[in-house]
């Protein structure tokens, strides 16, 4: 049995006012001393800036726990630059709970983890009252949980809450375990993703619960990470209930690195943007991924109409979105999309199943079978647009098919319908196809 280690007992108070964060670090490092143990979190509200984790140790929450993030600045610990341009996307808020360095690392318990994002979000009404648009945010952010180059990284049954900003970062990290947690987001919040595995390998996520505004689990590359740990490989996502404003489940637009083996299957999609969105943006290349048994709607929510070009949510109601095209102001190659088949979804829609390549960034080997597509109108906002977001393209008027491609060899669709939810909801062309030699386009209208 593994020693116990009360953060009580190390000076820490249950009063959510004093900042127990050395008092913490204290018990966690005792542990860690000791060759490993368990850090026990009793029932009561903790205030705490920074904390690290160490090899060998457990950070259990009891249940009535709450550990919750100071958000002043002098608390919170930066992130580790180890080159100029690391300070770039959103890489200077800091973080609550990290890791850097380690191994078998485990979050665990009933508790709760509370980043107080309630007090970083604010409603300018920019989407003229219908309370839909992201809400603006304060400058200082820290991300909930950022664990880097971990080897056998376990997060279990623990509810993360409110995050500020990004609420589980892993970076690096190999052999990683997230079963049975619960992410209860403020689901207006910007740039408040459930999970992002960054370069990660080895990963499984099973059996959670995500509410939350940005995307709910999103696999990527950024440039730090990609430096220093090269691919995002081998990630099977599972039995999740995932709703975002944002998309449920995702690949990019960071894609500095190379992603590959990704599966996602028997999701409930509630009320996201998307349901699946892959990109690529930065010149890597994503390929061998299987998407499969996902069920749920889709739907297009209100942008930010008081500032034109505001960013808003990004999607407008599609369930397949496969993206490869440049950002605004950018002349590089955006990389290679391949191998990726989609089988057995079934969706409430308000826009199309959206292929989209260009003709020197062609999408490769993409195939949709026994996808079940209802297009209706659900929300509150008008359809008729294509979102290629971030990008040149960005937002356009356009007809909605059922089936949008464009320049994408190897398009395979079989078994695949497409319904109208009720009178007027749609009435468009099941397939339209732009340079996309050879298709195999087998859709029923109905």
């Amino acid at each position: 049995m593994m020693q116990e280690y009360w953060i009580t007992e190390y000076g820490a108070v249950a009063d959510g006012v004093t900042n127990c964060a050395a008092a913490i670090q204290a018990a966690v490092d005792a542990a860690a001393q000791a060759g490993g143990g368990r850090v026990m979190v009793p029932a009561g509200r903790f205030l705490s800036g920074s904390v690290m984790l160490r090899s060998h140790v457990e950070l259990h929450l009891c249940s009535g726990a709450v550990l919750q993030s100071s958000l002043r600045p002098e608390d919170i610990r930066p992130f580790r630059h180890a080159d100029a341009d690391d300070a770039m996307d959103g890489w200077n808020g800091g973080f609550f709970l990290g890791a850097c360095g380690g191994q078998d690392i485990t979050i665990s318990g009933s508790g709760v983890i509370d980043g107080q994002g309630r007090r970083v979000f604010f409603d300018r009404n920019e989407d003229n009252g219908f309370g839909e648009c992201p809400k603006a945010a304060a400058a200082f952010r820290p991300r909930m949980i950022l664990l880097e180059d971990i080897t056998d990284l376990t997060i279990r049954d623990v509810t993360l809450r409110d995050a500020a900003f990004w609420t589980l970062h892993m970076a690096g990290c190999r052999r990683v375990r997230i079963r049975d947690i619960r992410i209860l987001n403020d689901d207006r919040g910007a740039n408040n993703d459930g999970i992002d595995p960054d370069c990660c390998q080895d990963v499984i996520i099973s059996g959670c619960l995500i509410h939350t505004g940005d995307d709910a689990i999103v696999v990527k590359a950024t440039g730090p990470m990609t430096r220093r740990y090269g691919p995002c490989c081998n990630v099977t996502i599972t039995n999740c209930v995932l709703h975002s404003r944002d998309s449920a489940l995702k690949i990019g637009t960071e894609t500095c690195g190379d992603i590959r083996n990704i599966t996602f299957g028997d999701c409930l999609v509630k009320d996201c943007s998307r349901a699946v969105g892959i990109w690529v943006r930065d010149g890597g290349t994503v390929e061998n991924i299987q998407v499969h048994h996902l069920v749920g709607a889709v739907r297009r929510y209100a942008d930010r109409y008081s500032v034109p070009g505001a960013p808003g949510w990004w999607g407008k109601g599609e369930a397949l979105f496969v993206n490869a095209t440049r950002r605004a102001g950018q002349d590089n190659f955006p990389g290679v999309i391949r191998n990726v088949s989609f089988d057995h979804i079934t969706m409430k829609a308000e826009s199309c199943l959206f292929f989209a390549g260009e003709s020197y960034a062609p999408l490769y080997n993409i195939r949709a079978e026994a996808v079940d597509l209802t297009l209706c109108r659900q929300g509150t906002q008008p359809g008729g647009l294509f979102d290629e977001q971030p990008s040149a393209r960005h937002l356009y008027p356009h007809e909605i098919p059922a089936l949008y491609a464009r320049c994408v060899q190897g398009l395979r669709v079989r078994d695949c319908r497409v319904r109208s939810g009720g009178p007027g909801d749609w009435s468009g062309r099941p397939a339209l196809l732009e340079d996309c030699p050879g298709a195999v386009v087998e859709l029923d209208a109905e």
